[in-house]
């Protein structure tokens, strides 16, 4: 609504909107570092409050109570409940994570439980989440239009990805939203059966609302009643609307596409920073590298590479066919033979796992891998490598080749969402211009990725271009600034009308 449309609103002068804007701010996920961390999802969220504190926006992130995070609130105290939320009962606590500002829906039937936060100990899906995340969005709608017993009271709901996609469809008309689409792959599917269960309004079970091929979608949801549509990079907005990125959504995306915008993600520099990372075997900067060449020996020797080599890729990454991973199987011969070695950290699809198991098997020395998640060690191989592989089918932002670019360990990735945003691609015009920061490739194929290792290692081979593309990688701005300020003047249209 204008504020010609509302008399009682005062217009915003121009010399009003040169000032930083302010206001509380609900943050809905499923994730938060440090509290609880699966992707890069969790990153993101835990970094936007210190992002946006300065530019005058408040926020408090809301999470489900998940085992052990309830004891990690100093100060808890409960201000909100619910005598029977989605099958029980519940409670809010609010209270500080360091310096992020935490709700935390206190609900055992569906968050206290044994296992992954979206899955059993044996890797299905909770057959219930689609009720575990519906509780999430009708809790946060709950706060965003009555407030909490302690006072606070949101101007913007802001959710993140499916989990709290129901969240726009029940404050629409009450509290402006923001939908940010960290990946659209993922969208809450539910049988139509589960309407009432869900707490759904019937009359939106329609290709117009959340309806999609008959059943139930919880980010279609959010995308419909949302006031503004964003995603992780300009790319992937874009890609969003064809159907080869758009997963059966791209018809929603292109209709809303006057809300949709890209805003990239940023890193937080506190932490990911190879001059104050007290994670690694020895800090370094651009002017000082000799900390680097010390992390790669560590890195070696940790790994059981030998202590000679070519590059030292690395992989820190989920082990799936979206990140490509696949394609880099197919290429490690080549990449031996021309005298590279590969570290990998990472999990995910078996085949996958036990294809990496088999290449380091059959390439003892130049090829190493460690099945699992390990945030230190993921610190010490961006040190220590010389390139990060992100070879993805698609990539909505990444945050893997941005820590890549910090750390002075260029990204080699697909020309894809936020890798094509993001890294410069080391043609010849960026090398004669002094530009380069990476490398891409396209299309996403093995040959196409083994053409752009093969170009790493050649310049690897040129020491100076090498090391000049190094130092440019590191000066690349790789934190919250720019995009906080995007996210703010965001808020502050939805906010102010």
């Amino acid at each position: 609504m204008s504020a010609a449309a509302n008399p009682d609103r005062k217009p915003v002068s121009p010399r009003d909107r040169a000032r930083p804007a302010s206001g509380n701010v609900l943050s809905v996920a499923s994730e938060a570092a440090p509290l609880i961390k699966t992707g890069g999802l969790a990153d993101v969220v835990g970094a936007l409050p210190a992002a946006l504190a300065p530019l005058g926006w408040r926020l408090r992130t809301l999470l489900p109570a998940y085992p052990g995070l309830s004891a990690k609130l100093s100060d808890a105290r409960q201000v909100w409940s619910d005598a029977d939320l989605f099958g029980g009962p519940a409670q809010m606590l609010a209270g500080m994570v360091g310096d992020l500002d935490i709700l935390l829906l206190d609900a055992p039937h569906l968050f206290d439980r044994e296992g992954g936060i979206y899955g059993t100990p044996s890797g299905e899906d909770w057959p219930d989440n689609p009720a575990r995340f519906a509780a999430l969005s009708w809790a946060a709608a709950r706060i965003a239009k009555d407030g909490l017993s302690d006072g606070w009271r949101p101007d913007l709901l802001h959710c993140h990805d499916w989990q709290s996609g129901f969240a726009p469809l029940w404050t629409r008309g009450s509290v402006p939203s923001v939908m940010t689409i960290h990946n659209i792959a993922f969208q809450g599917i539910a049988p139509a059966s589960q309407l009432e269960a869900l707490r759904l309004p019937p009359e939106g079970f329609t290709p117009d609302g959340y309806e999609y091929w008959g059943q139930i979608s919880a980010l279609k949801a959010g995308l419909i009643h949302a006031d503004a549509i964003t995603t992780v990079s300009p790319s992937y907005a874009a890609e969003l609307t064809t159907p080869e990125f758009g997963f059966g959504l791209e018809g929603v995306i292109r209709g809303r596409a006057d809300v949709l915008s890209g805003i990239l993600n940023g890193i937080d520099d506190a932490v990911w920073n190879p001059a104050i990372d007290d994670q690694i075997p020895a800090r370094y900067s651009a002017g000082d590298m000799e900390g680097k060449t010390l992390s790669a020996a560590s890195l070696r020797t940790e790994f059981g590479l030998d202590p000679e080599g070519g590059p030292l890729f690395i992989v820190v990454s989920r082990l799936t066919r979206q990140k490509g991973l696949d394609l880099l199987l197919e290429t490690i011969p080549g990449l031996v033979a021309r005298g590279g070695q590969l570290a990998v950290l990472g999990s995910g699809e078996p085949d996958l796992q036990d294809g990496f198991l088999r290449a380091a098997k059959a390439h003892p020395g130049r090829v190493a891998v460690r099945i699992g998640y390990d945030e230190a060690l993921s610190h010490r191989m961006f040190a220590g490598g010389d390139v990060v592989l992100v070879p993805s089918r698609f990539e909505p932002c990444g945050l893997t080749q941005i820590y890549g670019l910090a750390y002075g360990t260029l990204p080699l990735v697909a020309r894809t969402g936020g890798l094509a945003d993001t890294v410069i691609d080391a043609n010849d015009a960026a090398l004669r211009a002094g530009v380069a920061t990476g490398l891409q490739f396209a299309p996403v194929t093995a040959d196409a990725l083994s053409l752009a290792l093969r170009r790493a290692s050649a310049l690897y081979d040129q020491s100076a271009i090498w090391q000049r593309m190094v130092r440019r990688a590191m000066a690349h701005p790789v934190g919250w600034d720019a995009s906080a300020r995007n996210y703010a003047a965001l808020y502050d249209r939805l906010t102010t009308g």
